[in-house]
């Protein structure tokens, strides 16, 4: 029964990686228009706000008066999400 336990080990790893991959990393509430992964500037022209949700997988959501507007970012899945999960 050994052989399978780094098989089982990772699989593991892999489903708290998912559940590490919903959580929160950050929340950024601005009206700036210059962040490094915006292509829509048009969401905070003049004095508009958003919020902006960063994800653990890499997801950022952007919400306006508590509305879902976009995502951004690149999600990670699979070994990418894993080595994510892995260097903490």
């Amino acid at each position: 029964m050994t052989e399978f336990s780094s098989v089982v080990e990772r699989q593991r790893q892999m489903l708290a990686a998912e559940a590490w991959a919903t959580e929160i990393a950050s929340v950024h509430v601005h009206g700036f228009d210059s962040m490094w992964y915006d292509n829509h500037p048009e969401d905070t022209e003049g004095s508009k706000m958003v919020t902006d949700i960063e994800y653990n997988c890499g997801r950022i959501e952007r919400q306006q008066g508590g509305k879902f507007v976009r995502n951004f970012g690149k999600e990670l899945r699979g070994d990418a999400l894993l080595d994510a999960y892995l260097k903490g």
